[in-house]
C-alpha cells in the first residue's frame, strides 16, 4: 500500500512540475507568437473589433518594408547596418576590456582591488533609465548626441562590468597549476595566457560577448534619447517609425519585430553550447 503510494505521489509531483513547466513556457512564447502571427496579417484585422482569427495572410507588410517607398516604408537597411556596426564593434571593445579586466581579477593582487570590484559591480545595479539625462547632458556637451560613436561608447560602458563579472569567475575556475607548467616548459607569461588560459575560458567569453551583443542590439529607451537621424538610429528604435499621431501600423510593426528578432536567434544557435556552458560555469574546476 505504502508502495503504491509513493508511486502515485512520485507521477503526480511529475505531473504537477511538467504542467506547471508547460504553463510557464506558453506564458512566456505567447507574446513571440502573437508578433509573428500578426505579421502576416492586415492591419485592419488586427484593430478589428471584436478580434478577427484567421482571415486573408499576406507579405504585404514584408514588401513595404524592404521595397516600395509609401505608406509604411521604413529605412531598415539603414537601421540594419547601423544596429551591425553598433552592436559589434561595442561588443568587440567590451570582450577585450572585459576579458583583459576579469583576467587581471582573476589572476593579480593590487591595491584596493575588492573596492574596485565592488564599485563596477554596483555601476549594473542602476537602472538603465535613471542613467538617460546624466549620459544625455554629458554626450551633448562634446557633441555625441545622433553618432555612432556615442552609441558604441555607451554600450562599451553599459558592458564592462557585466563581461569582466562572468569572464572573472571563469578564469577562477582555471587551475594556476596548468599556466605555471605552460611558464616552466618555458612560455613566457603572455604565451601561457594565450595558448592554454584563453582556449579554456571560450565559453565564459562566448557567454559574455552573446549577452553584450543582445544588450546593445535590444536596448531602446535610452538610445531613442540619444539618437534623432536615419544615420544613428538601430532597429528598436526604427520601431517608432510605425507610429504616427492618430494611428499606429500594427502590421508594420509586427513584420519589422520579426526581422529584428532573426538575427539575435541565429547567434544564438550558433553559440549555444559555449552559452549553456559559460552560463554554467563548465569550465576546468580548480
Amino acid at each position: 500500500m505504502n508502495n503504491q503510494y509513493h508511486k502515485f505521489s512520485k507521477r503526480a509531483l511529475e505531473f504537477a512540475r511538467l504542467s506547471a513547466t508547460f504553463i510557464l513556457m506558453l506564458i512566456i512564447v505567447t507574446p513571440g507568437a502573437w508578433v509573428m502571427y500578426n505579421a502576416f496579417r492586415h492591419n485592419v484585422d488586427i484593430q478589428s473589433k471584436p478580434a478577427v482569427w484567421g482571415g486573408n495572410y499576406t507579405l504585404d507588410n514584408f514588401t513595404a518594408i524592404f521595397g516600395a517607398v509609401g505608406e509604411g516604408f521604413v529605412p531598415i537597411m539603414q537601421y540594419l547596418s547601423n544596429s551591425i556596426i553598433i552592436s559589434t564593434t561595442s561588443t568587440a571593445i567590451a570582450l577585450i576590456i572585459g576579458v583583459s579586466g576579469g583576467y587581471a581579477f582573476a589572476r593579480y593582487n593590487f591595491k584596493h582591488k575588492k573596492r574596485l570590484f565592488l564599485w563596477l559591480m554596483l555601476t549594473r545595479t542602476v537602472p538603465g533609465i535613471a542613467m538617460s539625462l546624466p549620459i544625455f547632458i554629458v554626450f551633448a556637451k562634446v557633441g555625441l548626441i545622433d553618432t555612432k560613436i556615442g552609441l558604441i561608447l555607451f554600450y562599451v560602458a553599459l558592458n564592462i562590468p557585466f563581461t569582466i563579472w562572468l569572464v572573472e569567475g571563469f578564469f577562477l575556475q582555471i587551475p594556476k597549476d596548468l599556466y605555471e607548467a605552460a611558464m616552466v616548459d618555458g612560455c613566457t607569461r603572455w604565451e601561457a595566457f594565450w595558448k592554454i588560459e584563453l582556449p579554456l575560458a571560450k565559453s565564459g567569453i562566448a557567454s559574455a560577448a552573446i549577452f553584450a551583443f543582445l544588450i546593445a542590439w535590444n536596448e531602446f529607451a535610452i538610445v531613442s534619447q540619444l539618437s534623432r537621424s536615419v544615420g544613428s538610429k538601430t532597429l528598436p528604435v526604427g520601431l517608432l517609425d510605425f507610429t504616427s499621431e492618430f494611428t499606429i501600423n500594427w502590421a508594420g510593426m509586427c513584420a519589422f519585430s520579426v526581422i529584428m528578432i532573426i538575427p539575435a536567434l541565429v547567434l544564438t544557435f550558433i553559440v549555444q553550447k559555449h552559452l549553456v556552458s559559460g552560463l554554467t560555469f563548465g569550465g576546468v574546476k580548480g
